[in-house]
């Protein structure tokens, strides 16, 4: 399309020379975010740059640096091209159009992981990108009163959301379709949700978050993982409120847990079940064989790993909201791919590694009021304006709560360098950290001979 676009005249269509220039800026800029997930998942990879030259992309695998440094001159060249978002009011119908802070966050995410993917430290060029940002040199944004506007039916008039993938029943609702956030509720949620006639079909049970509690009913001491528990840590927070449709399109609580009670058709109180129906649902935060005993009893066996839990195991979640068949407003929520609180968030980490606590506290603070009742701020909030004292496992786990369930997680455990060296409910630590990076997959291998295995997997 790039290259389509470049050799038509933008008269001929009605376009302004700025209009079409736009038009290719955006493209450049999608082709970059899409190097950026290459670049996060497997580092080496191959650097197409034309379709209709094929001479002009590499055989095989480049080294990182080249496409690091394709990503930063993509973005930095379009970024000028691009449109500004002038006022607050949302995105609007420009929603899934790539605007100058849209770029410019690309940049941020970029630089904050430069040290893992390249082995350079960009950290003063995220910050500087983030602040500028923050600052409105980019176009006018600005957070959202509640958690849960970016991922609401109306998201694209939320001033959070900085660029999304737009989406509604009967267009493109991915999101909203098996394997991603419709599989991260009971398989019978339907009862409980009202949503059984969405174009979505049934739920499945697919995901859930990792347990906190051992088959004894005590906390586990692993050093990552544990999520429940890190929102616990603060137990205002409103998201740990069990998720609930309040009719007019609007929802409540983050999670799923305990028992799913609904009405059925003859008006008798009922409990969501298994999906073969042979037992009530009590979800827990830990994995096991829990069907057949009360919801105060742990079983016999001990064994808790990702082949021996029932449906009962691991707390779900509802990050995008499942709202009724009876709601107007029902799966029309847009894919918040990027939000301000992911910059304000790099800016706070940018800070805290220069030694500016204080400053990263502020930032991070501005984002978490809206998760805890004011009155509560000041046991909630980090100091200097609250009790809680930041420190790097803190801000790790803070990147954990705010961005749960966005797909950001594994990046942030590597960049803080955990991933390999911790250890998780159901996984030991590795031996060494060649699973920073994923194998090239054996159907990729075949497709294109000159590709090579990343390093640490079998060829």
């Amino acid at each position: 399309m790039i290259e389509d676009l470049s050799k038509l005249s933008p008269d001929k269509f009605g376009f302004s020379e700025e209009e079409f220039n736009n038009l290719k800026a955006q493209c450049r800029v999608l082709r970059a975010w899409f190097y950026i997930r290459l670049l996060d998942a497997f580092r080496n990879v191959p650097l197409a740059v034309s379709y209709n030259d094929v001479s002009l992309n590499s055989a095989g695998q480049v080294e990182p640096k080249k496409v690091f440094d394709f990503i930063e001159s993509e973005l930095k060249e379009s970024i000028g091209l691009l449109s500004t978002k002038e006022s607050l009011g949302g995105n609007g119908v420009n929603q899934g159009q790539w605007t100058k802070a849209g770029a410019a966050a690309l940049l941020v995410r970029l630089y904050l992981n430069a040290e893992k993917y390249v082995g350079e430290d960009h950290y003063t060029d995220c910050e500087t990108y983030a602040q500028d940002i923050v600052d409105g040199k980019y176009g006018a944004y600005q957070l959202a009163a509640t958690w849960d506007a970016p991922f609401d039916w109306n998201n694209e008039t939320c001033d959070e959301v900085i660029f999304g993938f737009s989406g509604a029943p009967g267009y493109s609702f991915w999101h909203y379709q098996g394997d991603t956030y419709w599989w991260t509720v009971p398989a019978r949620a339907r009862y409980y949700l009202n949503d059984a006639k969405a174009k979505a079909g049934d739920h499945n049970c697919k995901y859930a978050a990792s347990p906190s509690y051992n088959l004894s009913g005590n906390l586990y001491d692993y050093t990552l993982g544990m999520p429940i528990q890190k929102f616990r840590k603060y137990p205002e927070d409103v998201r740990l409120k069990l998720y609930k449709n309040l009719g007019n399109n609007k929802r409540e609580g983050l999670f799923l847990y305990g028992s799913l009670e609904y009405k059925d058709e003859n008006g008798k109180t009922r409990k969501i079940q298994s999906p073969n129906s042979d037992y009530d649902l009590y979800i827990r935060d830990a994995v096991g064989q829990f069907h057949g005993i009360a919801a105060d009893q742990w079983p016999e066996s001990k064994t808790s790993n990702l082949t021996t839990g029932d449906h009962n195991s691991g707390w779900h979640f509802c990050k995008y909201p499942f709202y009724s068949d009876d709601d107007t407003e029902q799966m029309q929520s847009d894919y918040s791919e990027i939000r301000l609180a992911e910059v304000i968030y790099s800016l706070a980490e940018c800070k805290f590694r220069k030694g500016q606590v204080d400053e990263a506290a502020k930032l991070l603070n501005s984002v978490r009021k809206r998760d805890y009742p004011q009155e509560s701020w000041s046991r909630n909030l980090y100091a200097p304006e609250g009790q809680v004292q930041l420190t790097e496992s803190e801000l790790l786990d803070e990147w954990g709560r705010e961005f749960f369930a966005e797909s950001r997680r594994r990046i942030d455990l590597i960049r803080f360098g955990k991933f390999n060296t911790g250890s998780w409910w159901d996984k030991s630590a590795d031996t060494d950290n060649h699973t920073e990076i994923f194998a090239i997959t054996r159907e990729v291998l075949n497709a294109n001979h000159n590709l090579v295995q990343n390093p640490g997997y079998s060829k």
